[in-house]
């Protein structure tokens, strides 16, 4: 049991992107919970600013701002990732760790008793380590694809690794003794054990820390029509399609993305191979032409009317796709922030008048968790972010895979391995094809491999249900025994 008797301070720094802050707020949250622990939550006005608007339980947790340096292309609204016009990223990531000076100051006062903090930023827990603060790094990524990376990463440096690849070195290197990561043993065990061995550091599984549905009212951005609408229709008959903020294709090949893709990782002492992955075809552009891309990325800048074009293609794909399969569908489509789009000029010509019948197509904001959690939706078309997939498994909903960037291909080929989804295939030239997508559409739906995703995945669900706090239990445990 954990020791009651002395109260910690936990001080928590996530990257300044939405899916790095909540997360870690959850994780905060449910640390808050503990009599034991008061948790500080570090991050820039726009970061906590969110979380104010967006989590009325927050109210446990001391938000502390870091401000970063006052730069003309940065304003303040670009202290954060959300809405962020791809091509100023290395900006935000230099002013970020011109802000250490500030962090360190947050580090003397208040203190803390341990630093859990985030990716690219090595510099944290080398201030906290100056202080004798021990800090422990929070992964919110899978552990397949963590040790893929770090795999990639140690295999080709050869010695000479690059910035950045030293950067995420360092991370794994200046953690005391575990690393935490957002996942659960019941779908990553061998992964996860696999990643332990390669940073011979001890990985800790938190759970799947997905935000339970908050009870919207029943009047706000048609809360009620979506769920009146989903009432109408027959158990498990239903696909929710949303993909995030809605990310313009150009094709990366990923043996380009990551170091040593292109190689198999193999390791037979653990049970874990991952193989044939050099087919994964990644894709990530934006509105504007720019490439979103790391420097190894190797992906030349096309036109923005080209990307434009890909736009039209891969809106007519994905509606097309889901016409013929026959499917009943809610769709949810976002537009890149500054875009003008309408939603009826962007689908094939009367789309919406001949698919009326069996689907809902939004714009925008949609209360996905309730969707999620409805009896009659029978899969997820999802890109495959890490978030997405511990939403569908704490609710049991079969994954239809559709990955787009980053890490969402290994995901995808994750939850395909583990049997709880199929991925769409895409063609050489990066698009999806509408035949694809709707026979995989109909095989995790319609079909009887459909039901054995539905029972695993149902199975996952139910795990997680079962255990409840106990893996925060273990977490705390950990983290009290650092502090000494």
């Amino acid at each position: 049991m954990s020791n009651t008797q002395r109260k910690y301070s936990v001080l928590m720094f996530p990257w300044l992107a939405q899916g790095h802050a909540f997360p870690f707020l959850e994780l905060a949250k449910k640390l808050a919970k503990r009599s034991n622990f008061h948790i500080c939550f570090c991050s820039t006005p726009s970061i906590l600013n969110s979380i104010k608007q967006s989590d009325k339980f927050s109210l446990s947790i001391q938000l502390i701002e870091l401000h970063l340096p006052s730069l003309p292309e940065l304003p303040p609204q670009y202290h954060t990732t959300k809405g962020f016009p791809p091509h100023l990223m290395p900006t935000l990531e230099e002013a970020f760790d011109m802000a250490s000076p500030s962090f360190f100051n947050i580090l003397k006062n208040p203190s803390p008793d341990l630093l859990i903090y985030d990716l690219i930023q090595p510099w944290a827990p080398a201030l906290a380590s100056s202080l004798n603060i021990p800090a422990v790094y929070f992964l919110v990524s899978s552990a397949a694809t963590s040790a893929f990376m770090f795999h990639g990463i140690k295999k080709n440096s050869s010695g000479d690794a690059n910035d950045d690849d030293e950067e995420i070195l360092q991370c794994f290197e200046r953690s005391c003794n575990i690393v935490l990561i957002k996942s659960f043993r019941e779908l990553e065990g061998k992964y996860i054990d696999y990643l332990s061995d390669l940073i011979k550091k001890k990985v800790v599984p938190v759970d799947p820390l997905v935000q339970d549905p908050v009870e919207e009212d029943d009047h706000e951005k048609g809360v009620m029509e979506i769920i009146q609408w989903l009432d109408k229709k027959e158990r498990s008959s239903t696909v929710f399609v949303s993909f995030g903020s809605l990310i313009i294709v150009a094709t990366i090949v990923c043996s380009q993305m990551i170091p040593g893709l292109a190689h198999l990782i193999d390791c037979t002492t653990t049970g874990l191979i991952i193989r044939d992955l050099t087919s994964v075809v990644v894709t990530d552009r934006d509105l504007t032409g720019v490439v979103v891309a790391d420097r190894d990325l190797g992906a030349s800048i096309t036109s923005a009317e080209k990307a434009n074009s890909d736009f039209q293609e891969e809106m007519e794909d994905i509606a097309l796709g889901l016409e013929l399969s026959g499917v009943n569908f809610i769709w949810v489509v976002r537009f890149p922030c500054g875009a003008k789009s309408k939603v009826d000029e962007e689908l094939p010509k009367s789309f919406l008048e001949r698919t009326k019948e069996r689907a809902m197509v939004i714009e925008g904001w949609a209360p996905q968790m309730k969707i999620l959690g409805h009896p009659s939706i029978g899969g997820f078309g999802s890109h495959c972010g890490w978030s997405s997939v511990m939403e569908s498994m704490k609710l049991g909903v079969p994954i239809i895979g559709m990955p787009m960037h980053l890490d969402q291909p290994l995901n995808a080929r994750l939850v395909e391995d583990v049997g709880i989804g199929l991925e769409v295939r895409r063609n050489k030239c990066g698009r999806i094809q509408r035949e694809e997508m709707a026979r995989v559409i109909k095989e995790v739906v319609m079909e009887k491999d459909g039901g054995k995703m539905k029972r695993k995945t149902r199975e996952m669900g139910e795990a997680i249900k079962e255990k409840g706090e106990e893996e925060i239990e273990w977490v705390a445990d950990e983290l009290i025994h650092l502090c000494g």
